[in-house]
């Protein structure tokens, strides 16, 4: 098949628009949305345009609001300072579901080769990437355009492509790993397991419990890293770079570069999330809003297609391994009371999953199918 045909083809809208022919012809390139790019579009295709973008000016309203930005230096050594830090963890928890760690203990300079490896891998020729290509939940390594591209839920398209590395607890093999990114995604997963131990610590003294509850309930015992590529798009105003949605895990480390464009929805408003150097990027996923019993907040966030680019972000998501997967989880025993009641059912983390992959990112809580 000629990729370049295929994608202009893919460019101009047709009245008789049949949106399964469109995106199984978009998906068998398996050039994603850079192969778009590289193909010199100059409009969105159809399968790309989003209501969201339509309905959703990209620029928020003018109200100030000052993210949330921890410092994590000297957590160790100073318990006043300690104590601090865990409770600005815990508003920013219970208020934003995000905040963003300065001094968190990884380099810069792994911070910069992790945004560089994800880029080389991304920007390579298909033909090397093709091999990598594949909607087979099982692979402990994936490169594809849109997870849930063909979930009849799903809205649209994202403008975005995006490399999978399972890392915990059962981690891809090195030789799976791209050898463009594989010795910093190794490294990188490493610094990030550590700080996630860490900021599960902080997060279970917020909730009043012992430091190393959450950790036991194996919320840092699976971990996934997703290295997202976001082309720069002809007309940002009718796409979006991810679609408004919350993490279906117990908590994301997310690192960004300077192009910005990821927005936390924030007293019924967007809110832009600030870049800055050095700092992660924090936020509560479903499970932890759940055992929370709400104490904790998963947020929607979302992601702006941009005329400018390519924009590269790296998410860490802390999970549980397949073997925990049937573990179930509820509200914590310890957080409830005559006045908390539980407000969710109990579940498994397999049918958690299981359910919100079939939902894909509708625009819809995950959890709202778990409140009692």
């Amino acid at each position: 098949m000629d990729v370049s045909n295929t994608q202009q083809n893919l460019a101009t809208s047709q009245p008789n628009y049949d949106k399964q022919s469109e995106l199984k012809a978009f998906d068998d390139t398996k050039a994603g949305v850079k192969g778009l790019t590289d193909a010199g579009i100059t409009k969105v295709p159809q399968i790309f345009i989003h209501p969201e973008a339509l309905e959703n000016p990209s620029s928020p309203k003018k109200t100030h609001f000052i993210f949330p930005l921890i410092d994590l230096q000297n957590i160790n050594k100073d318990p006043i300072k300690h104590k601090e830090i865990v409770n600005k963890i815990q508003d920013a928890a219970e208020t934003w579901g995000f905040f963003q760690v300065i001094n968190h203990g990884i380099p810069v300079l792994v911070l910069d080769e992790m945004l560089r490896g994800a880029r080389r891998f991304h920007e390579q020729e298909i033909d090397v990437k093709k091999p990598y290509y594949s909607r087979d939940v099982a692979r402990k390594v994936m490169y594809n355009c849109n997870f849930d591209l063909f979930t009849e839920k799903a809205l649209a398209a994202n403008w975005r492509d995006s490399l999978y590395s399972v890392m915990a607890p059962n981690p891809a093999k090195p030789e799976e790993l791209p050898e463009t990114c594989r010795e910093i995604v190794i490294e990188y997963s490493d610094h990030v397991m550590k700080l996630g131990c860490k900021l599960l610590e902080l997060l279970s003294e917020g909730l009043g419990l012992k430091p190393n509850h959450l950790k036991e309930m194996d919320c840092a015992e699976g971990l996934g890293i997703l290295c997202n590529y976001y082309p720069a798009c002809p007309q940002p105003e009718l796409a979006i770079g991810t679609s408004r949605h919350a993490d279906n895990d117990f908590f994301t480390v997310l690192l960004q570069d300077d192009f910005g464009g990821l927005q936390v929805f924030h007293q019924n408003q967007w809110v832009d999330v600030p870049p800055i150097p050095g700092a992660l990027v924090i936020n509560i996923g479903d499970i932890l809003q759940l055992i929370s019993n709400d104490k904790y907040k998963s947020i929607e966030h979302r992601v702006l297609a941009n005329k400018v680019g390519p924009r590269i972000s790296v998410a860490s998501f802390f999970g549980t391994g397949p073997l925990a997967s049937s573990r179930i989880y509820g509200p914590i025993k310890e957080l409830l009371s005559e006045g908390n009641p539980p407000k969710y059912r109990e579940t498994t983390m397999k049918d958690f999953f299981e359910y919100s992959s079939q939902k894909g990112l509708d625009g819809n809580s995950n959890l709202s199918h778990y409140r009692i």
